[in-house]
């Protein structure tokens, strides 16, 4: 499975960097999962929400299998992050064009708004950060207030540390249970909260 975590400027670090840590752990351990970090216009440098600067690994793929992507930016008014990218419009427009070609899509946080504005989540079940339930609403979505919401080829996550669950839940879908609970006590990260599923959401 080739995943590509959708970076930009303003994204909440953990919400990208967290999955991406434990999927690049699920891949040593024998998970079938290529990660990248990626970029929608291969910028060569992204900077998150609190400064830090990362190189990414590669444009965008053509037809991933599943995109991540993550929040950050939206509940306080930044000038980067969600609230930029869904004026600008880019990323919505791409995540609209990868999910009718065949992509899962997943978020993390406010992320799943990104998810929103291309108009995916209108009737299908989504979680998002607790103080942005409400417009997660206006997309139309079926909130679900859960750590994460399965809902097939769209998986969610709540705020921030909720990305860990969901990466461990992308891991158990995969590989089973027991492999994502013995990777989540190798980093000793306490699996939190419980995921919903959609009636035949892969288990």
């Amino acid at each position: 499975m080739n995943i590509d975590i959708l970076l930009f400027d303003g994204f909440d670090d953990l919400d990208a960097l967290g999955p991406n840590e434990l999927l690049r752990h699920a891949a040593r351990a024998g998970a079938p999962f290529e990660v990248a970090l990626t970029t929608l216009d291969g910028a060569e440098r992204v900077l998150t929400a609190l400064g830090t600067a990362l190189i990414p690994d590669r444009r965008l793929a053509e037809r991933p299998d599943l995109v991540l992507v993550p929040g950050g930016g939206l509940l306080d008014g930044s000038p980067t992050g969600v609230l930029a990218e869904l004026e600008r419009g880019a990323i919505p427009a791409a995540l609209a064009r990868l999910h009718e070609a065949g992509t899962a899509v997943a978020s993390v946080c406010t992320g799943a708004l990104l998810l929103g504005a291309a108009g995916l989540l209108a009737g299908r079940a989504a979680t998002t950060n607790r103080l942005a339930l409400d417009r997660l609403r206006e997309t139309g979505a079926e909130v679900i207030d859960e750590r994460v919401v399965d809902d097939r080829d769209i998986v969610t996550a709540q705020g921030v540390t909720a990305g860990m669950d969901l990466a461990l839940w992308l891991v158990e879908r995969e590989r089973g249970r027991d492999f994502a609970d013995a990777l989540a006590r190798g980093v000793e990260y306490e699996r939190t909260g419980s995921v919903w599923r959609r009636e035949g959401a892969a288990a």
